[in-house]
């Protein structure tokens, strides 16, 4: 991939993808394509298969997806697991038929299992059991990385697929019935500010390790490994493993040092109660990034750098909406 790619952004509205799209226009892609949800439904494989035989991009970058939290994820699993092996399997599947040869799709640390060693390299995929109230999730993700690796083989296709720790920042989804730890953390925080509350009730015990991988970061990482030398990414697409590569963050958190973190900075004057009624989810999900970091590329956003544009947008979009 270069400068005069034509390069598709499928899910460009969402975190990941809009800081794709804010990378690509920084390093002066010229012919960027994206389309709404309301303009093109990814689940229609019909419309996808015309509108990819119509524009013939040659990169994509596959961050569509259903995302959420541990509530939403428990909430919604028949969605969860539909939606994204639908979206998924269209998405490959007329890619490759349309002729495009190079697609980045984005799995998740959800798809390792849950009591994976840790730092979490990524051959333990499929080596253990899932956390049950993401399964369904890393369940689609696992059939992206299969799907992946089966056109590859098949097809002659060089799709890659990778695992970026948790991300956050600008664009971030901050619903407390769908969102993720961090957004969700900033808005509970923010909002009893608002309402002068004394204290915030968060799930579980605060135990939980998380990694955290500012979206910037996810997109420069991304946009790496698309212009990268194919010879240089070549063992991936082997043929004996996945096309798997991990992105890490590069700091890890505590959810308890996090939510205090989040506290501070918002500026809450309250107190945090644990209810360890509640589930916590995965004890830890590291990720071993020495697959990337040995081809050159590590993060740079330092953390409270990232948490302060994370709360900025947040602020930002309460006030426009």
């Amino acid at each position: 991939m270069d400068l005069t790619s034509r390069v598709y952004i499928a899910g460009h509205n969402g975190l990941v993808g809009s800081a794709v799209a804010r990378a690509l226009a920084r390093l002066g892609y010229r012919d960027v394509i994206t389309r709404s949800r309301a303009m093109l439904d990814l689940r229609d494989s019909r419309a996808l298969a015309q509108f990819l035989a119509t524009v013939r991009p040659d990169a994509i970058f596959l961050a569509a997806a259903k995302v959420g939290g541990i509530w939403a994820n428990d909430a919604q699993p028949a969605e969860f697991i539909r939606d994204n092996l639908v979206i998924q399997a269209n998405v490959i599947h007329e890619a490759a038929m349309a002729g495009v040869k190079s697609l980045l799709f984005y799995g998740s640390s959800c798809m390792y299992p849950r009591d994976a060693a840790q730092p979490i390299r990524e051959d333990q995929l499929l080596a253990g059991k899932l956390e049950t109230t993401n399964r369904p999730y890393g369940v689609a993700k696992i059939a992206g990385v299969e799907l992946c690796w089966a056109y590859n083989r098949q097809h002659a296709t060089r799709f890659l697929c990778v695992v970026p720790a948790g991300v956050y920042g600008p664009g971030d989804n901050y619903d407390l019935r769908a969102s993720h730890v961090l957004p969700a953390l900033i808005r509970r925080f923010h909002e009893a500010k608002e309402r002068g509350d004394t204290e915030v009730t968060l799930w579980g015990t605060g135990a939980p390790l998380r990694e955290f991988l500012h979206c910037d970061d996810l997109a420069a990482a991304s946009i790496y490994l698309m212009e990268l030398d194919p010879e240089r990414l070549s063992p991936l697409f082997a043929g004996n493993q996945p096309p798997l590569i991990n992105i890490g963050g590069g700091i890890e958190l505590s959810i308890m040092d996090l939510a205090e973190r989040v506290r501070e900075l918002v500026g809450a004057k309250v107190d945090i109660v644990w209810d360890k009624t509640k589930p916590d989810g995965t004890p830890r999900k590291a990720l071993d990034a020495h697959r990337l970091s040995n081809i050159g590329w590590h993060p740079t956003v330092d953390f409270d750098v990232g948490l302060r544009t994370a709360y900025a947008d947040f602020l930002d979009r309460r006030v426009r909406t």
